[in-house]
């Protein structure tokens, strides 16, 4: 089929789709679902890339509030994205880019910016072929050079929002051959009060996909438990697939296993023979095991970490979990991740935090928290437990120094107090013009020089690390020479920014303006929160400490 004219579409660009929607209700984890068959893909050969589709009208996910939608991912080209690209990143091992990512404002954006530009040459703009077909480009971008692209459907079918996203994969199964593509559906199967598992839910959900004329080859039931060999054969009969489609997603104490769990249930070897892909992968013999021995590795350790944040909600900081998760693989230790608010810090949460075995404070924006967030920098520091200060974690780090170290009364950062009369932290040169929010920070990879003999350089064992920031502020260059003076070294810098600080007095206290945690993986967890661990790991027994802090 050749390019359209009028839409730029090219139809010939990616080899193997996999599409992934979901029904009944959001958070079913088809995120998940869909990065758990990407893993077992690439364990048996194949080059395997991942698509999240977002149906809000934001053109990135920037801007939103954690609360909504959970924390805001950072691609390496700066890309802010939603949640479950990092999930693709962790389980596929690969880095995305911002093309990974395509939602309804980007779309629509793109489409009226043509429109303007007089690009449809005064023909009329329509969902249809001009938004569809910018969408099916989008994916086969994205997809080109890989063997199998996943394609996550975000929202739920039905959702008034998702409309033209699944129109345009009704459109994409008649231009493919029915083995290069293959619709996953996944669903959630309730359990009634005498323990029936309810396969009803699922019914009407794939009756709702059929009527927008799109029919699953495969259904996974999300359930409390693995499916029964009866829901399985309900399921089939009244959706019009057969039992061997019908597989289980049962919850599991930690997401890593779920790739071992659908491996069980034979979901790859089903996906590999719809596309006509088994005699091309890996024989079992050779196929990588690695993930499986990360993640069922013994933990022979334990610690609790505090982690001080304002947000509560565990998405908001998963990608902080993750990383903390994934040190803990490496080390061989369970890590316990204690909540501390950082509105209460002084007020309820007194000893959670001084139980903790080290604390990491979080990034953020805004005012709301960051008093709690110095007090716990102030704890760690006097009471020289383990800490790591992330993106706002670093700059309060900064302020705590100056204010209780430096005696600089009201030192701030000018983010969060516009009139101090000490801004440590201070505005980014390039920021002073900026009007628009979404998409202005300095955001995405960049590199830091480390200066070698530090802690940073035994962190990293190198004299340079490249991490993804997101950030506004930075420390103000008119006071680092006295922020330095009594306890506080900057050892790792870009130019004239300050990414790194430690205090070398301390048994473990570090501080970076970048996120670290967006680029660890299971099996390459990333070297500040492995440190942290070790040194949690290394420092005396908790109770010991407890008796002598000061909060």
């Amino acid at each position: 089929m050749p390019t359209d004219p009028d839409t730029g579409y090219d139809p010939s660009l990616g080899r193997k789709f996999v599409f992934v929607t979901g029904g009944v209700m959001s958070g079913l984890g088809k995120g998940i679902t869909a990065a758990s068959t990407g893993r077992l893909l690439a364990n048996a050969g194949f080059d395997v890339t991942a698509v999240k589709v977002d149906p809000y009208l934001n053109v990135d996910a920037g801007t939103m509030n954690p609360y909504e939608h959970g924390e805001v991912y950072v691609l390496k080209d700066g890309g802010e994205v939603d949640l479950d690209l990092g999930n693709y990143e962790r389980f596929l091992g690969t880095d995305m880019t911002f093309d990974h990512n395509v939602t309804t404002g980007k779309t629509y954006q793109h489409v009226i910016e043509r429109e303007r530009a007089g690009d449809y040459l005064g023909k009329t703009v329509q969902i249809i072929p001009h938004v569809t077909d910018d969408i099916k480009r989008r994916i086969r971008e994205a997809a080109e050079g890989s063997d199998v692209c996943l394609v996550e459907i975000g929202g739920t079918v039905g959702d008034i929002e998702s409309m033209p996203f699944l129109e345009a994969l009704r459109q994409f199964a008649h231009e493919e051959d029915d083995e290069d593509i293959l619709f996953t559906h996944v669903t959630l199967v309730p359990y009634s009060k005498n323990g029936e598992q309810k396969t009803k839910p699922t019914q009407h959900s794939v009756k709702e996909l059929r009527s927008i004329g799109l029919q699953p080859d495969v259904l996974v039931g999300r359930c409390e438990d693995r499916l029964d060999p009866e829901t399985k054969e309900k399921i089939a009969l009244f959706c019009d697939v057969s039992t061997e489609a019908v597989f289980s997603n049962p919850d599991v104490e930690d997401i890593y296993h779920v790739p071992l769990m659908v491996e069980d249930e034979g979901l790859d070897e089903y996906v590999m023979e719809r596309l006509g892909l088994t005699d091309e992968a890996l024989p079992e013999a050779e196929r990588s095991t690695e993930w499986r021995e990360l993640v069922t590795r013994d933990r022979e350790e334990e610690i609790d970490v505090a982690l001080v944040g304002k947000y509560a909600l565990e998405d908001a900081y998963m990608s902080i979990h993750e990383a903390l998760k994934h040190a803990g693989i490496h080390t061989e230790t369970e890590v316990n991740v204690l909540w501390v608010d950082a509105d209460e810090t002084t007020d309820r949460h007194e000893e959670r935090l001084a139980s903790a075995d080290a604390v990491v404070v979080p990034g953020g924006f805004g005012s709301r928290g960051t008093d709690g967030k110095i007090e716990a920098v102030r704890y760690a520091r006097e009471n020289d437990v383990p800490f790591l200060g992330l993106c706002l974690g670093f700059q309060m780090a900064v302020v705590e120094h100056a204010r209780n170290v430096l005696g600089l009364e009201g030192a701030h950062s000018a983010e969060i107090d516009p009139d101090t009369s000490h801004p440590v932290i201070d505005l980014l040169p390039s920021q002073y013009e900026t009007e628009d929010m979404g998409g202005t920070m300095r955001l995405g990879a960049h590199e830091t020089d480390i200066e070698p003999g530090t802690l940073a350089a035994a962190v990293y064992d190198a004299d340079s690390c490249t991490e993804r920031h997101r950030h506004r502020y930075e420390v103000n260059p008119e006071y680092i020479e006295a922020l330095e003076a009594d306890g506080l070294a900057f050892s790792g810098r870009a130019d004239n920014r300050m990414e790194i600080l430690e205090r070398p007095n301390h048994p473990f206290f570090l501080g970076t303006q970048a996120h670290p945690e967006f680029r660890s993986r299971p099996d390459r967890a990333s070297p500040p929160f492995v440190s942290l661990v070790e040194a949690a790991l290394e420092s005396t027994d908790t109770t010991e400490r407890n008796a002598d802090v000061r909060l």
